[in-house]
């Protein structure tokens, strides 16, 4: 689908940054595909400084080999995160994707490994092209148009057919498709939808039934039983009169019911058993009180995997799925767990983990040798310069909202050897539908041990994790409720004896950018500087322009800006509205293929800012998205924030 651009940008197209005071060899200066506006001189120096804080990585899990106790993970070796082959635990990293730009989402066909299926897209434009890589050349085919965006990707149990989603019909709903991903020309479109929240969850026992997911808002949602041959579908999941959400949803081995998650009835997502007949749920997990997520079912239905989030800590539990009953595991360490998956052999399981003092790696245990078994490392990633022992671990900390109500977040502080009250980072993650949850900062650490700052992640009211009434507290009219949110943790901050409450910025990223923004317009005497990255600065103008299969989703969470009330409102609490009153300094940092918010929004807000006299950096990379993925352009955005936290923080 083509692009939608605007005439009025071409009054505020911005050149390479000037190195005032330094020649080249004294100054680190943007790569070739980033443009910057504002920004001094960094020194050579400073990059000398941060010297191994931007060296470690981390991997992920991918995929186990069928066949094989062997697995594909994703990790970064040069500049994008690419798949690799690991196959024993601690075995050599065999790299399988040669790509400039970051590939991931690798599935092997079932029971005969052939070769895999992952996905690749351009610049973080997010338009994802699906590829077959066959096992034995090592020939790489990509079966989808190269053009629309093509996502998920789940392969029928006898391993022949790949079910996904796409927008190639005409560029914004995800009708769905299924293909012998290794011949193209099998590709047939099962069923064409309406919207760009349909995707595929599992297919039956027998293969003729696809169970697809109709994503509405993340506090509506529904399945969905489509004929895999005619397309023909059914509703799956109970009507209801309330908004009800369903989570990750896979097929009972009889293939009469699935197993899923649902706040059904309860404030979180409890994992449930679905009978599809009667629409009977049963809850399998009465007494927790928090998200469950992640399934993974062994290939023959007698073991479920599903992880608990308590509060932002995960924890890993496996269901016998014929008793209902817990399986006793080994206790594995505290963090944050993903990418769950069971090999076919029905006992090994692996995840990818992380912590404050360890990168994500890879472990695997057997779900079969009880509490005394053994977690298996399979990765260990670099540390780079870091030594893990001296990391920041995170505090809980909580305080009072205007409203009465009580808000958490994550206090990471500084060694002990930085006395007196310490300058303080707030760092608002997007969303709003996420958590923050602690897991390893990489070189964020060094603003903890290097400059002697604290961090705090706050989860504001709209935050994930803490059940769906905390979830619907920001939506529409009360969007700004949750920016009082930050100010309620200014006053918290002002009595915090160890903290300097004069020396506070703000940051975040996607919604965490509008945040900042929306911050520095109702608190700006109360923060020295803010940085920007990829935030929203006009409720209108992003939900005009946010791309096709996503704008009437984010027009259920934030309101229709078609609706005159509606887009008065908005317009009326957009950053861009308000940019008079930032007087500090700020720092905005976009990606050009941006297709969540589109760079426009940072043109605009820094023109608007410039306009008013107020002071602004700008950095904007032409070969990324929502968000630098490319290590050369992490490292240099890393660089440019370390000099304005100095300039405009600590001094």
């Amino acid at each position: 689908m083509k692009r939608k651009y605007f005439l009025f940008l071409s009054l505020f197209l911005f050149v390479p940054v000037a190195v005032p005071a330094w020649g080249a060899d004294d100054a680190v200066l943007p790569n070739e595909n980033l443009v910057a506006d504002g920004l001094p001189a960094i020194p050579k120096t400073l990059a000398d400084r941060v010297a191994g804080w931007t060296d470690s990585r981390g991997a992920t899990f991918e995929a186990w080999h069928p066949m094989r106790r062997e697995m594909l993970i994703g990790t970064r070796f040069a500049d994008v995160a690419e798949i690799h082959r690991v196959k024993f635990p601690g075995g050599a990293r065999s790299q399988l994707t040669f790509y400039p730009e970051r590939t991931g989402g690798a599935r092997y066909r079932p029971h005969t490994g052939e070769g895999f299926v992952f996905n690749k897209d351009v610049g973080g434009g997010e338009w994802f092209q699906l590829f077959w890589r066959d096992e034995k050349t090592g020939k790489v085919t990509m079966f989808t148009d190269g053009k629309s965006r093509n996502t998920g990707g789940d392969f029928s149990h006898s391993g022949k057919w790949l079910a996904y989603q796409s927008t190639k019909r005409n560029g914004k709903d995800n009708d769905i498709y299924v293909v012998d991903p290794a011949d193209a020309k099998t590709e047939r479109k099962v069923l064409e939808v309406a919207g760009g929240g349909w995707g595929v969850s599992d297919w039956s026992p027998d293969d003729k039934t696809l169970l697809v997911g109709e994503y509405i808002s993340v506090n509506e949602s529904r399945y969905w039983l489509v004929d895999a041959a005619t397309g023909a579908r059914t509703l799956a999941t109970p009507e209801s009169k309330e908004k009800v959400a369903w989570g990750r949803a896979v097929f009972a081995k009889d293939g009469k019911s699935v197993y899923t998650t649902t706040d059904s009835g309860a404030e979180f997502h409890r994992l449930v058993s679905l009978d599809l007949a009667t629409k009977k749920i049963t809850v399998l997990t009465p007494g927790v009180d928090w998200d469950v997520s992640s399934l993974s079912l062994t290939e023959d239905g007698a073991r479920l995997a599903y992880v608990v989030n308590e509060g932002g800590i995960e924890t890993l539990h496996v269901l016998d799925t014929a008793t209902k009953r817990e399986m006793a595991l080994p206790k594995i360490p505290v963090g944050t767990i993903g990418a769950v998956r069971f090999h076919e052999n029905g006992k090994d399981l692996a995840f990818s983990m992380s912590s404050a003092r360890s990168a994500s790696d890879v472990y695997s245990i057997d779900v079969t040798a009880g509490p005394s078994g053994q977690i298996t490392r399979w990765t260990e990633s670099e540390m780079g310069g870091l030594d893990a022992a001296s990391l920041s671990e995170p505090e809980k900390i909580s305080w009072k909202s205007f409203d009465g109500r009580a808000i958490t977040g994550f206090l990471y502080r500084p060694p002990a050897s930085f006395t007196g009250p310490r300058p303080v980072i707030v760092n608002i993650h997007g969303g709003p539908e996420a958590q923050y949850q602690p897991g390893f900062l990489g070189r964020s650490n060094f603003y903890m041990n290097e400059l002697g700052t604290v961090l705090i992640f706050p989860n504001v009211r709209g935050s994930s994790g803490f059940g769906k009434t905390f979830l619907d507290l920001d939506n529409a009219e009360k969007r700004e409720d949750s920016v009082k949110d930050i100010g309620a943790l200014l006053d918290w901050i002002a009595a915090q004896p160890g903290l300097d409450k004069n020396r506070v910025m703000v940051t975040g990223g996607s919604y965490g950018g509008y945040m900042t923004l929306a911050s520095m317009t109702n608190y700006n005497d109360r923060f020295r500087c803010a940085v920007d990255v990829v935030g929203i600065s006009s409720w209108v103008t992003f939900l005009e322009r946010t791309e096709a299969y996503r704008r009437d989703l984010r027009r259920v969470e934030y309101g229709d800006e078609r609706d005159p009330k509606m887009r008065e409102f908005l317009l009326k609490i957009s950053p861009l509205s308000n940019a008079s009153k930032i007087t500090k300094p700020m720092f905005i940092v976009q990606g050009r293929n941006d297709p969540r918010v589109p760079y426009t929004e940072a043109e605009q807000m820094v023109a608007a800012i410039k306009k008013n006299g107020g002071p602004v950096w700008y950095l904007l990379a032409k070969d990324e998205g929502h968000g630098f993925s490319k290590k050369k352009n992490q490292d240099f955005q890393f660089l440019a924030t370390l000099k304005f936290v100095e300039d405009n923080l600590l001094k």
